[in-house]
């Protein structure tokens, strides 16, 4: 008997990486990422002269530099990370009896994410689910990587059935497997810190005063979280990294945030990024390189990084139920149902 030809899958999306931790492999990525629309709101005429005569002239040699430090024999970490997932999430749907292809998508650098659409389309797929890795909604972010796959659509004669995953903030299965990496930390340390540092990517004040509901989820993430910790309030705090540019954006800032403690008597935290799936630059180098040695610079002793969720067997269960919910109706089933059925 012939294998059945699978008509559903999904286009698993990060934000992205670049080819190589060189300076011009940074200036390709940092060009592409900082002229979305949804990442960078200045008006162009005053954007362009300063992204393509300043920042692309002196950045890209700085990111590469760090990239450097996190890269590996296999490369980019976020890329390693991502498609290790999209290949557990195939496994672990195959084995629900669900024949679904499971592609991972990039929104900047490579595998780009019409790229892989265009692959699905020549492949006869007729039903894709367009899951993106941010467990909370952003503009900058959510709403970047349904922009691209509209783009695609739009050039398209014939399109497939497309459905988009807006958000699992307080998804249950989410919220446990972030609270069962932290306890696995705890028990490898042998006891916990004075506090949980929750360190979520920031995004300018800006985007919230105008509806972006990213801050708000974030909160309730952090006290899901929290409360399948049982920690009281002053044994954990939420705070936003990777402010770029003059303008405010979410506050607390992370590092002014651990130098303060530091400074105050806290000798030591724990710090987990809830709203990054895989490792990547953000939290390897920023958080784990740069605000570790400023935290202990201040004066702290022990700063415990708590890596993300990568290729945990709970995430990817809680990933598995999150896209069942979404093909639900979808024919998906080896036997030739549907999922739900």
């Amino acid at each position: 008997m012939t294998a059945p030809t699978p008509t559903t899958a999904i286009l698993l999306c990060n934000l992205g990486t670049p080819d190589a931790p060189t300076a011009p492999a940074l200036r390709r990525y940092l060009a592409e990422f900082l002229s979305d629309r949804r990442v960078v709101e200045i008006p162009r005429i005053a954007w362009w002269p300063l992204l393509h005569g300043i920042i692309l002239r002196t950045r890209p040699a700085k990111s590469a530099a760090k990239y450097q430090t996190i890269w590996t024999k296999e490369g980019s970490p976020l890329l390693l990370w991502t498609t290790k997932q999209a290949s557990m999430l195939r496994g672990w749907l195959g084995q629900a009896g669900h024949l679904v292809p499971v592609l991972p998508a990039m929104r900047y650098g490579q595998p780009a994410i019409q790229q892989q659409l265009q692959t699905l389309a020549h492949q006869g797929i007729q039903h894709i689910l367009v899951l993106a890795l941010y467990p909370q909604y952003s503009s900058t972010t959510v709403a970047s990587v349904f922009d691209d796959v509209t783009a695609w659509a739009g050039r398209q004669r014939t399109l497939p059935e497309l459905r988009f995953v807006n958000s699992y903030h307080d998804h249950p299965g989410y919220i446990a497997a972030l609270a069962q990496s932290v306890r696995r930390h705890w028990q490898r340390e042998g006891s916990k810190a004075e506090k949980l540092i929750m360190s979520f990517h920031g995004i300018p004040e800006r985007n919230v005063r105008l509806g972006d509901p990213y801050r708000t989820q974030c909160e309730e993430t952090t006290e899901l979280l929290a409360a399948a910790l049982q920690l009281a309030p002053g044994q954990y705090q939420l705070t936003f990294q990777s402010r770029f540019g003059r303008a405010a954006w979410l506050q607390p800032y992370t590092e002014p945030t651990l130098i303060a403690l530091a400074k105050s008597g806290t000798r030591s935290v724990d710090v987990i990024c809830p709203g990054f799936t895989a490792d990547c630059l953000e939290t390897l180098q920023e958080i784990n390189q740069e605000v570790r040695e400023a935290f202990l610079h201040a004066g702290g002793e022990q700063f415990r990084y708590i890596p993300c969720l990568n290729d945990d067997n709970a995430w990817i269960t809680a990933l598995s139920h999150i896209a069942q919910q979404h093909l639900s109706g979808w024919p998906a089933q080896a036997n030739g149902g549907h999922v739900g059925d």
